[in-house]
């Protein structure tokens, strides 16, 4: 049996980053304005995801190929370190150029979840990877109930405070890594050398897609975390401009965010697993992703704080359900050696959507916010349709000799 000792560190490690990352989150928009007038804020946050994107794209890979060559901890230190930095030079501000400088050097440095995904499938055994996998979600969900309404009060008082404070939640979190965390890849199971293909994200792709069945759970991954995106990126525009709410109310209603990523993730999931198939249970989460979107939609219509907090509830417990069932299918179909490199590709393609999807979707909401999430909800329904059409291959070994 393998230590869960790892587990606690890391659910610490991720209570301490999701609050500190939904401590901002309401404030972004609000402080895009500082730089730029109304109808151009859209654009400058499109632009400032995209940018972060674009460099975790090419970085999330090599840094996850890394860990599996010189261990986990030093590449998650290196990677809290960068977000440290990122956040000070974001709150520090005082120009556009400046708060891009401070998304590039997190970006470049983006492991940090990849790294932590890895550390929890050394740390358990394939047939729980789900599971634990939906704990951790519902820990990082646990962190974002007081996060937005903190953020909304700190911001407040004034706008770069929420990110000094996040800087200083993400550096007390790679203390812990640093003093508390042990290696979870041994020198003797690493890999064994690293050669000037290791740099190349394009090689890890390969190698990544090559394994049989990956391709359509891929696809289906990428599709959902593009309609996911968009409420992401999209979400707190929409109430600032169609609803006209500020900080304090926009973060006091996604806590509605935490509660139901909790409740979804460590009890719901788990009893599902229990009675239904992994591939149903990835389904309804599809579905539940596809209703909240588009009751948004008609929220751009009907002003109603009942049908925002139903789409809430419904897009929350769907992303629990699906994103659960993923990551684990994911990590089952490689052997230890190369979960950083699975890991690392699984972030990047989740970058590429980051990357592309604001600026897609800043296109769409000028010339309609209602249309920009009926897209997302015909983006939900295709991911349904995909993974739908995945069938995992239960008894049979992949090349990398172990089971899906």
């Amino acid at each position: 049996m393998r230590s869960k000792n790892n587990l606690w560190i890391i659910i610490a490690i991720l209570a301490l980053n999701s609050i500190g990352l939904s401590i901002v989150l309401p404030l972004l928009p609000f402080l895009v304005a500082k730089y730029l007038p109304p109808h151009q804020v859209v654009v400058g946050m499109s632009l400032l995801m995209s940018v972060f994107a674009a460099c975790t794209f090419f970085a999330a890979p090599i840094l996850g190929g890394l860990s599996d060559r010189y261990g986990r901890k030093i590449i998650l230190i290196i990677s809290l370190l960068g977000s440290v930095a990122g956040y000070v030079i974001f709150g520090i501000g005082g120009a556009l150029w400046i708060l891009f400088l401070g998304r590039i050097i997190d970006g470049l440095t983006a492991g940090n979840i990849s790294t932590l995904f890895a550390i929890v499938s050394d740390s358990t055994e394939p047939e729980e990877r789900t599971k634990w996998f939906g704990y951790i979600g519902s820990v990082m969900g646990l962190g974002k109930i007081g996060g937005p309404a903190i953020g909304g009060l700190l911001g407040s008082i004034a706008l770069s405070l929420p990110f000094f404070v996040t800087a200083g939640l993400i550096f007390i979190s790679g203390l812990l890594a640093y003093f508390r965390l042990p290696e979870t890849r041994p020198a003797d199971k690493r890999t064994p050398r690293l050669t000037g293909a290791g740099f190349n994200i394009f090689t890890h792709f390969k190698e990544v897609f090559g394994l049989r069945g990956l391709a359509m759970l891929f696809v289906s991954g990428t599709l959902f975390y593009a309609g996911q995106g968009i409420f992401q990126f999209n979400f707190t525009l929409f109430l600032k401009d169609v609803y006209k709410w500020g900080p304090a109310i926009i973060g006091s209603l996604l806590t509605i965010v935490g509660v139901c990523d909790i409740a979804t993730r460590a009890l719901l999931l788990p009893w599902l697993l229990k009675n239904f198939s992994e591939q149903r249970i990835g389904i309804t989460g599809l579905v539940g992703l596809a209703a909240g979107l588009a009751l948004i939609c008609t929220c751009a219509f009907v002003h109603s704080v009942l049908l925002i907090s139903l789409a809430i509830i419904f897009i929350i417990a769907g992303v629990g359900l699906f994103e659960s069932i993923y990551n684990g299918r994911l990590s089952r179909s490689v052997d230890e050696s190369q979960q950083g490199k699975l890991q690392g590709v699984n972030q990047s393609l989740q970058s590429a959507n980051n990357m592309l999807v604001p600026l897609g979707a800043a296109a769409i909401y000028f010339h309609s916010p209602a249309m920009l999430y009926a897209v997302a909800t015909f983006i939900a329904l295709f991911a349904m349709f995909t993974y739908s059409k995945y069938l995992p291959v239960k008894k049979a070994v992949m090349e990398s000799g172990t089971l899906v």
